[in-house]
């Protein structure tokens, strides 16, 4: 959540804010009448039980005629004191269940739009010319099948759409990238973690995606459990409702965990092959730091997103994502964006998020630095996606007789092998 100092000290900031996000800029007047509200019924509440101490101090002090009066006083100030108190509570909640629904603050250097509306920074890698090569590429799901790696028949069959089984080398080229990925990360300073995969109302809360992203979370209505989309939410929560001293930080963890997700309004999206599917695995950065370093962590992760796609010796561009297609805990968004050759258009393997202090707040993470508490930052940066990151290795290495060359940095996780070869049928 923001700082509501922020809010009533320049609420035409948060104002824009929500117009580029393409929000209700008429919650910002709510929340201030509420937060208004919630302070002068806390005053009337304060003002009240200061009389009722002071009317408690005259009583035994009173004399038999005075004490009647004082007592059928007092016997409405206690009436008064507990409606203020439920006044306040009420106040206190409208508030909070307002705030809840304001986005984070977008960074002014956010290229304001929609979804198309993104810059590019920077490109890295060269697209493959498959008809100077004399031949047309297959897509990831026919090399998949012909190398024995990916089976969305039977994945359909035992659970439904967007499911699937990666098999023989397609489970060990899985395995060889999530070991390569912390591989990176750990020799970059993050701590590996394997994370939950259910949590807590809370946790998926405070990290920011039961709001507009809510309707691609999975609820486990029995047990009121979560499935978490990203490891970035019990990341997020490992530290909730503790403060880190200052020179801890900054905190890396890499997580690995599955990740699962409704796919909610992307009907006819992507419907071929693993690209987008309601569950996978992912290895996930994420940064606790000073909210003054927020910005060049940013950069930081995006740095190492880089070093792993150009690792994997994959085309891609790096975007500026547009104000309209930041996730609500998100100031700022860089996405990589990789190379498909059978859609011919980048599409999106890696992003990287800066949420300043908006998750913190929510979750109650904070920094100490002598007598001063505050909330810390929080980051986060996708290493590796595996589905997608598995469809752009598939396609961009191919070769004419359906092998796939094996990029360098995997092979010593993939026993040397050099190149991956069609089974036979």
């Amino acid at each position: 959540m923001i700082d509501l100092r922020l809010l009533r000290e320049d609420p035409d900031r948060v104002r824009a804010s929500q117009r580029a996000r393409g929000e209700d800029v008429a919650l910002v007047d709510a929340l201030l009448s509420a937060d208004e509200l919630r302070r002068s019924s806390g005053v009337r509440f304060d003002e009240l039980r200061s009389e009722q101490k002071q009317l408690g101090k005259l009583i035994p002090k009173a004399t038999p005629e005075e004490r009647a009066e004082l007592l059928k006083k007092a016997d409405q100030l206690k009436a008064d004191v507990k409606a203020a108190d439920a006044a306040q509570d009420e106040a206190d909640a409208e508030a909070k269940r307002l705030l809840l629904q304001l986005g984070n603050i977008v960074h002014e250097d956010v290229p304001v739009g929609g979804e198309e509306d993104f810059v590019v920074l920077e490109t890295h890698g060269t697209i493959r010319d498959f008809g100077a090569e004399g031949f047309e590429p297959k897509d990831h799901l026919e090399l998949g099948e012909a190398l024995g790696a990916i089976d969305m028949e039977r994945g359909a069959k035992v659970s439904g759409s967007r499911f699937y089984y990666l098999t023989g080398v397609g489970a060990l080229l899985e395995l060889a990238l999530v070991n390569a990925a912390i591989a990176q990360a750990t020799e970059a300073g993050f701590i590996p973690m394997l994370t939950p995969a259910l949590v807590r109302p809370r946790a998926m809360e405070g990290t920011g995606f039961l709001g507009q992203a809510a309707e691609n979370v999975y609820h486990l209505e029995k047990d009121d459990y979560y499935l978490v989309g990203t490891s970035e939410v019990p990341l997020a929560a490992y530290h909730m409702d503790e403060i880190v001293e200052a020179d801890k930080l900054p905190l890396r963890y890499a997580g690995f965990s599955p990740c699962f997700r409704r796919e909610a309004g992307t009907y006819g999206k992507d419907t071929r092959g693993i690209f987008r599917v309601h569950q996978f695995d992912k290895v996930e950065m994420f940064s606790y730091v000073d909210p003054a370093d927020a910005e060049a962590e940013h950069r930081r992760l995006l740095e190492w997103e880089k070093q792993w796609l150009t690792g994997l010796e994959l085309p891609f561009q790096v975007i500026d994502v547009a104000t309209g297609d930041l996730g609500a805990s998100a100031s700022r968004k860089f996405d990589c964006e990789a190379w498909i050759p059978t859609q011919g258009k980048y599409r999106e393997l890696t992003s990287a998020s800066n949420c300043d202090s908006f998750q913190a707040r929510r979750l109650s993470v904070r920094m100490r630095e002598g007598k001063k508490v505050q909330p810390l930052a929080t980051l986060n940066g996708t290493l590796c996606a595996v589905p997608r990151t598995i469809v752009a290795l598939l396609e961009n290495h191919q070769l004419p007789d359906g092998s796939v060359r094996v990029p360098e940095v995997l092979r010593p996780y993939l026993g040397g092998r050099e190149v991956l070869e069609p089974v036979a049928k």
